[in-house]
């Protein structure tokens, strides 16, 4: 509780502090000022900044580094209104803060069930500290990829709100439809994450066992022995819940380029920047898992890593003498 009463008071004064540095510096009267007045990318920087600063400080304070996981629900959702509010609420630009509004609230929720607000740490940062070994090249990671890195791709995969804030007019059955298409992506990962949270609950004994058939039942035992999921989703991907969040960003970038008849846009370098991102957590993770796992190798084989395809052979069902 600690952790998020801290996230709840020292992020808005953050944001308060970041905005009057900002005012200062570009001559505004004062914070207010400068949030209605300047540039909303600008605007949308200097609260970035603010909230990497912060992260970094509360990291090295506090041995947690997964401030910056708890931000990543909340700090788009942030950017996308900045830019819908200073568009004053052009439907493009509205329909896309929306979207983001919604995607936020899956994950905040998701995340919150985890207890990433509260208790958790990313399991991975223990890890990578260790591999690292250096406290000074931990900081420095710290600083430049967690809180640094990070935030940025807030800035850079949220541009095409600003991008959808400038455009001329949109046509509603062009906007519905690239609505739809998040929606569905965003479906996806929903889908993906409750299918996981539901097998790791079973797994760690939180809830019990509960299949339709026998055969059910034998092939969700099978995966808690494995230790890790190969049913529904993850029968198509290994990490699915990645599918719909890379699918969902891709989108809202298509959907300004449409809008503003310009494919190669600036905007477009966050989510590239972002599927570099997954795609090198995928493998960072993966590492992991086959350390723990003897059998992930053989589902890596046969099972595609992001993108959801048929598998190579079916996964393997316990006997029944198992």
């Amino acid at each position: 509780m600690r952790k998020l009463l801290t996230l709840i008071t020292l992020y808005p004064l953050a944001a308060v502090l970041a905005l009057t540095v900002g005012a200062r510096l570009a001559g505004a009267p004062s914070a207010g000022a400068f949030l209605s007045g300047a540039e909303p990318l600008l605007v949308v920087a200097t609260l970035a900044a603010g909230f990497s600063l912060t992260s970094f400080l509360l990291g090295a304070f506090t041995e947690d580094y997964s401030w910056v996981d708890r931000l990543w629900s909340t700090a788009p959702v942030l950017f996308a209104w900045v830019y819908a509010i200073r568009a004053n609420f052009v439907f493009p630009a509205t329909l896309a803060a929306l979207l983001v509004t919604a995607w936020g609230l899956r994950l905040t929720f998701n995340f919150a069930r985890r207890g990433g607000y509260t208790t958790m740490e990313d399991y991975r940062w223990p890890i990578l500290r260790e591999r690292i070994g250096n406290p000074v090249g931990w900081q420095l990671f710290n600083l430049f990829f967690i809180c640094g890195f990070q935030v940025l791709l807030f800035v850079l995969f949220t541009l095409p709100v600003r991008e959808l804030a400038a455009a001329g007019p949109v046509s509603a059955p062009g906007a519905v439809l690239f609505a739809l298409l998040f929606l569905c992506f965003l479906a996806f990962e929903t889908t993906a994450d409750q299918q996981q949270w539901v097998f790791q609950n079973i797994k760690h004994g939180r809830a019990p066992l509960e299949a339709s058939t026998k055969e059910d039942r034998r092939a969700v035992q099978a995966d808690v022995e494995r230790g890790y999921l190969t049913r529904g989703l993850f029968r198509y991907s290994r990490h699915p819940a990645y599918f719909g969040e890379l699918g969902l960003w891709w989108v809202l970038y298509l959907f300004a380029a449409v809008a503003t008849n310009n494919l190669l846009h600036i905007s477009g370098l966050g989510v590239v920047l972002l599927t570099a991102l997954f795609t090198g957590s995928t493998a960072f993770t993966e590492s992991i898992s086959s350390s723990r796992y003897p059998s992930y190798g053989e589902y890596q084989k046969r099972t595609s890593a992001i993108m959801p395809w048929p598998p190579a052979e079916p996964a393997p069902v316990l006997s029944d003498e198992s």
